[in-house]
């Protein structure tokens, strides 16, 4: 069988537009994805939600999904929903499991448009029932309309924290109190990023709004909290925390949601030795790329929010762009239709990179976040503690990788995607390096677990061809 034009890994904002630009030059295109439809993380569920009741709730932003999803579904693309990718070959091979049943995809370009991830936080008690994520209980919403039946205390800093609580509240909602783990001073230090961030004065006011629905809705809010504990036999039972000034209080609670930011998704484009570089500003690796979103693996692109958090805009110009140079290097557009097609997109989302040096200052980690206490689980799949990290950083210079082959961090189903920037901020705190220059994991396949039974899949497949 010979290779399609382009495999694109995701239908969220990029991967969609992707999607439509290389179909509209005429080239071959297979989408998969592990969600049942379209839209990503940001627009899940659009096409049903858009239209009920509960879309009123999630707001504008939300609903404009539903208008890409629809130009996706008819830009005559090959789109496979529940579609897990695990590993991509050199060439390019990609592996994918569908209904229990593996097979390979062979592609002449791939966009990997796979999104970002909620930024890991352990803290004492993070593993206990009860305590969940923010994108979690936001993907309950959107997809289901559930929101909590007791008021939930929520714990965290960046826009996702804000939003989610207006929804909440627009849902009926109840809203135990607001952590909010902002350190003191962060204003000031983004204010210099002020001016190029009024170029999109509407989002900032968005924003405000969202405060002031808080304000409205009488939510304690406590502010500059640096240090965050939960307390529980089993489940959640208890609140501790500690502000930046010294004050500390326990608070009885049921449920707890915690949110520190968003990062991208590398566990893909490093499998596949795509160059990355630490970003000072996000406090993540983000994959070197140029102008088109190509990475230093000729052939691979990465397109939305895995190309640098940015937002939904910002990923469908990224995966427009992305789709328009695959074209150019297929032939099917030349390199003038090419430049004049990508023009617009540029400009737009120069506009929208605007915001970001000011967010990104504004809502930037705690220090705390990346230096959990020693009975700290850093590693939930493996069960290992912070503590023990530190230990052995005391025994030479040791990196990820050496900490991975003597405590198995990193070897569980999540593949260090909820540990590695915990493990490498330990280390570098403890051997007095750079992040970056500590590194992270080396991600080896399979990229999502795999049972022997879809493995044996593959053999099949090939004996039947």
């Amino acid at each position: 069988m010979s290779p399609i034009d382009l495999l694109v890994v995701g239908a969220g904002p990029a991967g969609m537009a992707a999607a439509v630009a290389a179909r509209q030059a005429g080239l071959s295109v297979t989408v998969v994805d592990d969600q049942p439809a379209p839209g990503g993380q940001i627009w899940r569920a659009v096409e049903t939600v858009a239209v009920s009741p509960r879309a009123a709730v999630l707001g504008e932003a939300f609903k404009a999904g539903a208008a890409s999803a629809a130009a996706f579904r008819a830009c005559g693309a090959h789109y496979e929903p529940g579609a897990q990718l695990w590993q991509i070959e050199p060439g390019f091979r990609a592996f994918v499991t569908q209904d229990r049943q593996a097979r390979t995809i062979e592609a002449k370009a791939i966009v990997l448009a796979t999104g970002a991830q909620e930024r890991p936080v352990p803290f004492p008690g993070w593993t206990l029932p009860g305590v969940l994520t923010v994108g979690a209980a936001q993907i309950l919403l959107k997809t289901s309309g559930q929101i909590p039946a007791k008021p939930a205390w929520i714990a965290g800093s960046g826009p996702l924290v804000l939003l989610y609580m207006k929804q909440l509240l627009d849902a009926g909602g109840q809203i135990a109190g607001f952590l909010d783990t902002t350190p003191p001073g962060r204003l000031m230090m983004a204010l210099p990023h002020l001016p190029r961030a009024l170029g999109k004065a509407g989002d900032l006011i968005k924003g405000a709004s969202w405060s002031l629905a808080l304000r409205r809705a009488g939510v304690k809010v406590v502010r500059h909290v640096a240090d965050l504990a939960a307390e529980g036999s089993e489940r959640i039972e208890a609140i501790r925390y500690r502000t930046a000034s010294g004050v500390e209080a326990r608070v009885p609670a049921e449920l707890l949601l915690v949110h520190e930011g968003v990062i991208p998704s590398i566990h893909p484009p490093l499998a596949l030795g795509c160059a990355v570089e630490w970003s000072t500003a996000q406090a993540c690796y983000v994959p070197k790329l140029d102008s088109w979103g190509e990475s230093s693996v000729p052939g691979v692109f990465i397109a939305g929010d895995g190309a640098g958090v940015a937002g939904a805009k910002a990923a469908e110009l990224r995966g427009a762009l992305a789709g328009i140079k695959v074209a150019l290097s297929a032939g099917r557009l030349d390199a003038a239709a090419a430049e004049e097609q990508a023009g617009p997109l540029r400009r737009k989302l120069a506009s929208e990179l605007a915001l970001r040096p000011f967010l990104d200052a504004l809502y930037a980690p705690r220090p705390q976040v990346f230096a959990p206490a020693d009975e700290t689980l850093v590693c939930r799949c493996e069960e290992v503690t912070a503590g023990e990290i530190r230990a052995l950083a005391q025994v030479g210079r040791p990196g990820p990788n050496q900490v991975k082959a003597f405590t198995r961090a990193g070897m569980g189903p999540c593949q260090g995607r909820q540990c590695g920037y915990t493990v490498s901020h330990i280390l570098a705190a403890a051997e007095k390096r750079p992040v970056d220059e500590v590194g992270f994991y080396r991600v080896r396949p399979p990229l999502k677990p795999v049972t022997l039974g879809e493995l044996a899949s593959l053999d099949r497949r090939d004996d039947a061809a």
